[in-house]
């Protein structure tokens, strides 16, 4: 894995060290990140994406504390060996049911057309 992989989005609301632990939860469950596979480390994401390195330690911090990441001395952060990539699409899908949440609500308060968010919305998975 390299820094590239994540995404930081400082304009939004939620803080840069959720954003990056809600997307390593992603990898991991859709197995795009295996078990032991090796992080990149603290200074190559916080230098890649121009953020404080103490954000992505605060991150790695908390996906550590999660069981998702393991550190091993001397190599850095890994995906933890109790963690299973390609977990089942219910699982997966429970871990965007927040964000579901959010854009059905939002549509609600727009009055758009659920025809519409959805072929949106399709488009977008689609790319």
């Amino acid at each position: 894995m390299d820094a590239s992989l994540l995404t930081v989005q400082p304009a939004s609301a939620e803080p840069i060290y959720r954003q990056i632990v809600e997307q390593l939860r992603r990898l991991i469950a859709g197995g795009q990140l295996a078990a032991g596979e090796l992080l990149p480390s603290v200074r190559e994401v916080a230098g890649f994406h121009a953020i404080n390195p103490m954000t992505v330690s605060r991150a790695y911090g908390l996906a550590e504390s999660e069981g998702l990441l393991e550190r091993l001395r001397g190599k850095g952060m890994v995906v933890a060996s109790t963690r299973r990539g390609g977990q089942s699409e219910a699982h997966r899908l429970s871990l965007i049911e927040p964000q579901l949440k959010a854009l059905a609500r939002q549509a609600g308060e727009l009055e758009l057309p659920s025809e519409l968010v959805l072929r949106r919305l399709a488009g977008l998975l689609e790319k």
